[in-house]
């Protein structure tokens, strides 16, 4: 079990939790509060910003693969690649890009709020993590997350 922590951190209980408030959002909410479609832009159209948010999504989710190799994670902090912008590119790629696009896709502001929520719900998650993550690397780590931001890259560094 504490390997499986080591290598998938929060992600799976994220995971877990992002599905159960979509699968919530999609057969309850939209129908509870009624909201409106986003624009009245063609399925090609919102077809295409999805495909182009995967995209990106899945250019973050190589570039931190390739930057962080898994036999490393958790011995070595990686301040390198894709974590010289975010702290957690993974969950970044998915909550900042992937759900955003799939809201557009779905074209109801309803899913917009839920990309908006998951937002904290995975703050939460995150403290944690980097709980363990400062313990094995005092100072260093508490550095990082000055320079570093957690889902969005910070513009101003300290």
């Amino acid at each position: 079990m504490i390997e499986f922590k080591r290598l998938f951190g929060s992600g799976f209980k994220g995971l877990i939790i992002s599905l159960i408030l979509f699968f919530i959002t999609r057969h309850y909410l939209k129908n509870i509060f009624n909201t409106p479609d986003i624009f009245d832009s063609s399925f090609l159209t919102r077809l295409v910003i999805f495909i182009l948010l995967s995209v990106v999504t899945t250019g973050i989710i190589i570039w931190s693969v390739i930057s962080l190799n898994p036999k490393l994670r958790g011995k070595t902090l990686i301040t390198q690649g894709a974590f010289k912008y975010f702290r957690h590119p993974l969950y970044a790629a998915f909550l900042t890009f992937f759900n955003f696009g799939l809201a557009i896709f779905l074209n109801n502001w309803i899913y917009i709020i839920w990309a908006v929520l998951l937002h904290p719900v995975w703050h939460i998650l995150m403290h944690e993590e980097e709980k363990a993550l400062k313990k094995t690397f005092p100072g260093d780590y508490e550095e990082y997350c000055r320079q570093t931001g957690r889902f969005f890259p910070k513009i101003i560094r300290i």
